[in-house]
């Protein structure tokens, strides 16, 4: 365990919001799953089931819409209102019992989303507040690491919950979740200062869009990251190609590839904040994509060995990639504008996955997925190489250091560090640090 790891576990604040995400991740983890099952349980349709996903992620499309919001509320109370909304919002699907009832799976789930944009957005603006400049990359990669971990552990609760009892069960058990989330941001001591008054929502969204085309080097990396989910989202469309014509093995085998990656993701995670501080930014989003490239080739392959390997290779990848850009937008955005910053931000970054789902899926009905996969593999290698060379250079190396802002709000029981400078806000050159 990384020196920054154990500083964030020793900071009673960051502990706390990390046991909120841990809590209410458990609940989110099950119930996304149940919800796919509960509609494929109703109605037969496996196309009715895959859209549930869909009424998830539809909402990052229009995030920096959404994200406004979340610069127009002081981020700590928003975001117990947030949690204790869906709390009391996901006891509405005790009603579904039948086909006729669906809808309302849809249209929670659909709520869902928007609240996933919120959060997000809140907590991007909020975290700064609460763990220092130079630990913002170990608290964005043990998030990062404690969301993983819950979805290797509470999808099997959830279909265990659903198989013996139905979803209404989990319908309790991710309220409840929410809700003692909820109970425990109530406890994190921050000050924050009032958000400043209310402007037109188009200002405020043209704000956030301008501090991007203004910021070359953050530009750059959000690009290289949108580059990266790309690909990932073109290898997780190949997944069931890579088990059956691949492996010659059942489509559950998924199951196995799929709890390789989540340990992957957990290593990526734990290891996220010590690399951003020896490598920086350009240089963590090169090995980032040298990982997929590897990743991608070894999945070409026949063997189940190297197909695990290539499959832990993707899983270590990819968190790199996105805590980088998270934790670079938190250090390089004003305050006042990182809520829709980092909306913006996850439609830019997850909008291309999202949209390589339905490429990829149409290429295979076309091309091997061996050619596609290692087609992929050498776009990640050039990649790697624009992530290091292609963008803007500031500060020599890495993204420029953020100004000074003061120093983390604390509690009222705590002594406030001394004011920030450039090298205590952000890492000095050569040595850099979410959304």
């Amino acid at each position: 365990m990384s020196w920054g790891t154990t500083r964030v576990l020793g900071n009673r604040d960051a502990g706390r919001y990390l046991t909120a995400v841990l809590v209410s991740g458990f609940g989110t983890a099950a119930m996304l799953l149940v919800a796919g099952i509960w509609v494929k349980d109703l109605t037969g349709s496996s196309s009715l089931a895959g859209l549930v996903t869909l009424g998830i992620w539809g909402p990052t499309l229009v995030a920096p819409l959404i994200g406004v919001l979340a610069d127009r509320f002081r981020r700590r109370p928003l975001l117990i209102w947030l949690h204790l909304a869906m709390a009391a919002l996901l006891p509405v699907l005790l009603l579904v019992d039948s086909a006729a009832r669906v809808w309302l799976i849809f249209a929670v789930m659909v709520a869902y989303g928007v609240s996933f944009v919120l959060i997000d957005s809140a907590e991007a603006a909020l975290v700064p507040a609460v763990v220092p400049g130079e630990l913002l990359g170990d608290f964005n990669g043990l998030r990062m690491t404690v969301n993983e971990g819950m979805k290797l552990v509470a999808p099997l609760a959830g279909a265990g919950l659903f198989a013996a009892y139905g979803g209404h069960p989990v319908v309790l058990l991710d309220a409840a979740t929410f809700a003692l989330a909820a109970l425990l941001l109530t406890l994190i001591r921050v000050r924050e200062a009032p958000p400043p008054p209310p402007e037109p929502w188009t200002r405020q969204l043209a704000e956030g869009l301008g501090h991007l085309r203004r910021h070359a080097p953050l530009r750059h990396l959000v690009a290289c990251t949108g580059a990266a989910m790309l690909l990932i989202g073109i290898n997780g469309a190949l997944a069931y190609a890579v088990v059956d014509d691949g492996l010659h093995r059942p489509p559950e085998f998924n199951g196995v590839l799929g709890t390789v990656q989540g340990v992957g993701s957990l290593l990526g995670g734990l290891a996220a904040g010590a690399l951003l501080r020896r490598l920086g930014d350009r240089r963590v989003t090169a090995l980032a994509a040298a990982l997929l490239a590897a990743g991608l080739a070894l999945r070409a392959a026949p063997g189940l060995v190297p197909v695990a390997a290539g499959t832990l290779a993707v899983g270590v990848g990819a968190p790199l990639v996105l805590i980088t850009v998270w934790t670079a937008v938190q250090r390089e955005t004003p305050n006042a504008l990182v809520g829709r910053v980092s909306a913006t931000v996850n439609t830019l970054t997850f909008g291309p996955g999202t949209l390589a789902v339905l490429a990829g899926a149409g290429l295979l009905e076309l091309v091997d997925h061996r050619v596609i996969q290692l087609t992929g593999a050498a776009s990640a290698v050039l990649l790697a190489v624009w992530a290091l060379r292609g963008g803007p250079r500031a500060a020599s190396e890495g993204l420029r250091p953020a100004a000074p802002q003061g120093p983390p709000a604390v509690g009222p029981e705590e002594t406030a560090p001394p004011p920030a400078t450039p090298q205590t806000a952000a890492p000095a050159a050569g040595t850099a640090e979410r959304g």
